[in-house]
């Protein structure tokens, strides 16, 4: 190819598409997309390149060089201090360079590509009893090659070492073009001319500055290069965060997986009290020490529930250790051991089982619970991953929080104690400047220093803390990290401004760009000080919206499990809503096609509001845009069509007969293939029936004498029996009538006197999904005509719909944050497990006895909307006590509410389906039941796979009426 001049982005566009066979993206969504990590930062890119394999990305590296265009290396994009954004070509590896090429047992080595996922490379090598040895918490998404470029180590390094210890080899391509194996021993730095002499010429400063102590990451770790560490090229190269060369592939070295690992729970007054014991705790060779202070326990207790947690010992700060040994009896005895080291009695021992994953789950969504403290909405990475040697980290501490009360700033502590490191976001307010940023990461730099630290502990330095290094090294070292990268990457074009002439590290912030977007006439955001751009600058990147989270029962992401493309993430829908509150890239506002290309395949599952650390709510974010793009405006039509179903609903079954003959008409299939292209759904769905008799027609004609409609909360508290207000929904009484019928009757049975208000109330949930937010607070004000007397006298409300449950629970606060009795209804309402599970005067407490359900073997699908909002855990408990047998799915059934009936969704709703739902149908035993109580997901079931659901209702109701008829 031919040296190009005067490059401009469409030239590097063209030889890009002529060059590799990969995609290459300019788009503005894309770019948008990719503008920033998981860090302050925002570096819009000229275009983005997935490469296919890495001849795609030698073609890459060649056309950088040709143009003279920047590059910069991506894997998962979870770099917190700006290692993965640049302004020329970023090259995405993790979507088609993500090969194990080799696993050797016998020499416990493995060869991958460079965007492999760690946790795929942990589950390939798990059959040979062998894993790579660090882990860091975002190893679910984290890729090898990123965790090569920032030489990550995670909690598990205090046992294994950092990622450079575990790397045998390295195939790169350097800034020259040159392509070489890196590695050790005599030779090994002849691939790069004139290394040896560098080396040579600089070995005080390289002996006495670098390589001080474990954790010491800043910089570029040349100690390596010394003939006294074997001479290793290819560990040197780990950590340079893809400023000297692009990684191709990687020879790892594996580890054999601990046989009974046990976790030890350390009790301390503080968080320093806590780093005083780690030296002691060293001396029993554990496999991590963790420390984590009590506030992130308080904001999971807070986001997650009390039950998310297990017991503790006493303390404000806690120390979690693993250790292992062949077998649990003297893994047991090694935490005895140590435990009577541990300078503390509150001592919590936790083998291998749930409560000991539900704290390494804690641990593993630090970066996102830590992203909110006590006195302010947000906290930032930037000085994310101090460390200092351990003997030194208590004091180190103290002084920290000193600084930190000084600047009036705050954060939430925990890290790797083991090794000194410590991860801290801080609530700097950064909304208008990045000077606070500035002048506290000056003097955060100069304490670390004056600890014998280092800036950054395993994330690498970026453009966070680059700028800052000349604190921590010495002119000398600083003028050889220069020479290492001119030997490699002469023209500074492998990742421009980070270790090397670095960029300030308050140039190129993210939040002051972004402009304020109050809350007008949708939902108040009274978590994010009334601001959409708050809320989108929720999402920090941490990226968990892009791991499996159907492996371990999550619910996020189902759109992007199913696509693999980050436009699909939460994470990137979040990027192209905080690029709409910037305004320069997508300049559109509310009706940018980049922010509805982005946001249609959003399913408004809310598993994000759950599964998301920091708590991003992209279904409620969606709505929010969709309100402000459409209000007063002209809809889609399937805004009519299924916004409106409870209206349409509600007209269809008010006529007596006239739902029969709809069914009837609707059964014929051109017909409704012209009803459903009208009303913009696809022509491969089926229509809804509608009830011939809906619920309410039903209890109007008497067909429950143990029904009171309209009572007064008053007249129902003269009764014997306790009183509940069954809330049918719009989908409970027009399209599922026999669900409310069966909750009718499993509610007698557990002795309640069932209330049915005088009105119908429909909680607006279809006006929510299509953002219609004007609808839906009109329908929800007559609910909380309807429901709020009973509420706010205590009455229990039972919803039967999750969707519509959540609604009450949670969206209700927010479209009316400052009505009473909207906070009645949301704290009084209860799904039907809650209420059977819950102790009186509420629940049934011991006079109820739950059916016997010892012969049922069930296929469970909770809904999105229930897992999230609700939680699944009074359902759980339920049917673990009545005897089923029982799996569970996880993740959305694909269907959600209008989102699988729309026009354009259909094959993405039918692969989310495949993630879980029918591969979970397919193996059930005949006999087994499907038990779903969303209408959509039955709904899916029986499109996609001929099966008939059940709702938990219906099940119980069957068993209470065997129990009660004469035998």
């Amino acid at each position: 190819m031919a040296a190009l001049t005067e490059t401009t982005a469409p030239d590097v566009v063209d030889a890009l598409r002529s060059a590799v066979r990969g995609s290459v993206d300019d788009s503005t969504r894309r770019r948008a997309e990719y503008s920033t990590d998981a860090s302050n930062y925002r570096v819009v890119p000229q275009v983005v390149v997935f490469p296919l394999d890495v001849d795609d990305v030698l073609a890459a590296t060649e056309v950088s060089r040709q143009t003279g265009i920047p590059l910069t290396s991506r894997g998962g994009g979870t770099s917190v201090a700006g290692n993965a954004v640049g302004t020329g070509i970023v090259l995405d590896f993790s979507r088609h360079v993500n090969r194990i090429l080799e696993i050797d047992p016998e020499a416990r080595t493995a060869r991958v590509e460079p965007g492999v996922i760690m946790a795929t490379l942990q589950k390939a090598a798990a059959p040979h009893g062998l894993r790579f040895g660090p882990d860091p918490s975002t190893q679910a998404r984290a890729t090898l090659g990123g965790m090569i470029g920032n030489n990550a180590c995670g909690p598990r390094a205090v046992a294994y070492g950092r990622t450079a210890d575990n790397v045998l080899g390295l195939d790169v391509v350097d800034g020259h073009g040159r392509r070489f194996d890196a590695g050790s021993g005599a030779g090994a730095l002849d691939v790069v001319p004139g290394l040896d002499a560098l080396v040579r010429g600089h070995l005080d400063v390289i002996r006495t500055e670098l390589g001080r102590f474990g954790r010491q990451v800043s910089g570029y770790s040349l100690e390596h290069l010394l003939p006294e560490k074997g001479t290793d090229l290819a560990k040197a190269l780990v950590g340079t965060e893809g400023t000297v060369g692009t990684l191709l592939g990687a020879t790892l070295r594996l580890v054999p997986i601990a046989a009974a690992p046990v976790l030890v729970v350390l009790g301390y007054p503080d968080m320093p009290t806590a780093a005083d014991a780690v030296p002691a705790l060293l001396a029993h060779g554990p496999l991590a020490i963790e420390g984590m202070d009590s506030r992130l326990i308080d904001v999971v207790r807070k986001v997650k529930g009390p039950d998310a947690v297990p017991p503790l010992p006493d303390g404000a700060g806690w120390l979690m250790v693993e250790v292992g040994g062949d077998t649990l009896d003297e893994a047991l005895a090694r935490a005895k051991a140590l435990a009577a080291d541990a300078g503390t009695s509150a001592v919590g021992v936790f083998p291998p089982g749930p409560q000991a994953t539900a704290m390494w789950r804690i641990r593993e969504d630090g970066a996102g619970l830590g992203g909110r403290t006590p006195s302010r909405e947000q906290a930032w990475p930037g000085f994310e991953d101090s460390a200092v040697p351990p003997a030194q980290l208590g004091a180190y501490l103290r002084e920290l929080e000193a600084l930190m009360a000084t600047h009036r700033v705050d954060g939430l502590a925990y890290g790797h104690f083991g090794d000194g490191c410590v991860h801290l976001r801080l609530d700097i307010p950064m909304e208008r400047s990045g000077d606070p940023l500035r002048a506290f990461m000056q003097d955060a730099a100069e304490l670390v220093a004056s600890h014998g630290g280092s800036l950054s502990g395993e994330h690498g330095d970026g453009r966070a803390r680059s700028e800052l290094l000349p604190v921590m090294y010495s002119a000398q070292a600083i003028e050889l990290f220069g020479a290492f990268k001119a030997l490699l990457d002469p023209r500074d074009l492998l990742n421009p401004g980070v270790l090397v002439n670095p960029r300030p590290l308050d140039a190129d912030l993210r939040r002051p760009a972004a402009r304020r977007l109050p809350a007008a006439s949708g939902f108040a955001f009274p978590h994010d000080a009334g601001d959409l751009t708050t809320a989108v600058h929720r999402c920090v990147g941490v990226g968990k919206c892009r791991a499996d989270s159907t492996a371990a029962g999550g619910f996020m992401c189902p759109s992007y499990l199913a696509t693999k493309d980050e436009k699909d993430s939460t994470r990137g829908r979040a990027r192209v809503l905080q690029e709409m509150a910037n305004g320069t890239l997508v300049s559109r506002g509310w009706s940018s096609p980049e922010v509805h290309e982005s946001l249609d395949l959003c399913l408004s599952c809310k598993a994000c509001s759950s599964d998301c650390p920091a708590g991003v709510d992209m279904a409620q974010y969606k709505s929010e845009v969709l309100h402000r793009t459409y209000r007063r405006r002209l809809r889609p039509m399937n805004h009519y069509a299924l916004g409106w179903l409870p209206r349409w609903a509600r007209l269809v079954t008010g006529v007596p007969g006239l739902a029969k003959v709809a069914n009837a008409l609707l059964g014929i299939r051109p017909l409704a293939k012209a009803v459903l292209a009208a009303g913009g759904m696809d022509t491969r769905r089926k229509m809804v029936a509608f009830a011939e008799e809906p619920f309410r027609t039903w209890v109007d004609k008497g067909g429950h004498d143990l029904v009171t409609r309209g009572a007064s909360p008053s007249a129902a508290r003269t009764g014997t029996r306790t009183p509940v207000l069954l809330w049918t929904d719009s989908f409970s009484d027009t399209l599922a009538p026999d669900v409310a019928k069966a909750a009718v009757t499993v509610l007698n049975d557990a002795g309640y006197e069932v209330l049915v208000p005088d009105h119908q109330a429909c909680c607006g949930l279809t006006w929510i999904s299509t953002g219609q937010l004007d609808g839906a607070k009109h329908q929800l004000e007559h609910l909380l005509e309807a429901l709020g007397p009973f509420a706010v006298n205590g009455i229990p409300i039972v919803g039967l719909e999750p969707s519509c449950t959540a609604v009450l629970r949670s969206d209700l606060l927010d479209l009316f944050p400052d009505d009473p009795r909207a906070a009645a209804v949301s704290r009084q309402t209860h799904t039907l497990a809650e209420l059977l599970t819950a102790e009186a005067p509420v629940g049934p407490g011991d006079r109820w006895q739950v059916p016997d359900l010892s012969d049922v073997t069930a296929v469970v699908q909770p809904h999105c909307h229930h897992y999230s909002v609700m939680t699944w855990t009074a359902d759980r408990a339920l049917l673990t006590k009545a005897g089923a047998t029982f799996s569970t799915t996880a993740g959305c059934c694909g269907l959600a509410g209008n989102f699988g009936m729309e026009k354009g969704h259909y094959e993405v709703s039918v692969a989310v389906a495949e993630n879980s739902l029918l591969p979970a149908l397919r193996a059930a035993a005949p006999g087994d039941i499907y038990l779903a109580d969303g209408y959509s997901c039955r709904t899916q079931a029986e499109q996609l796979a001929g099966v008939q659901g059940h709702h938990l209702a219906q099940l119980l109701a069957e068993r209470v009426r065997a129990r009660t008829q004469p035998s």
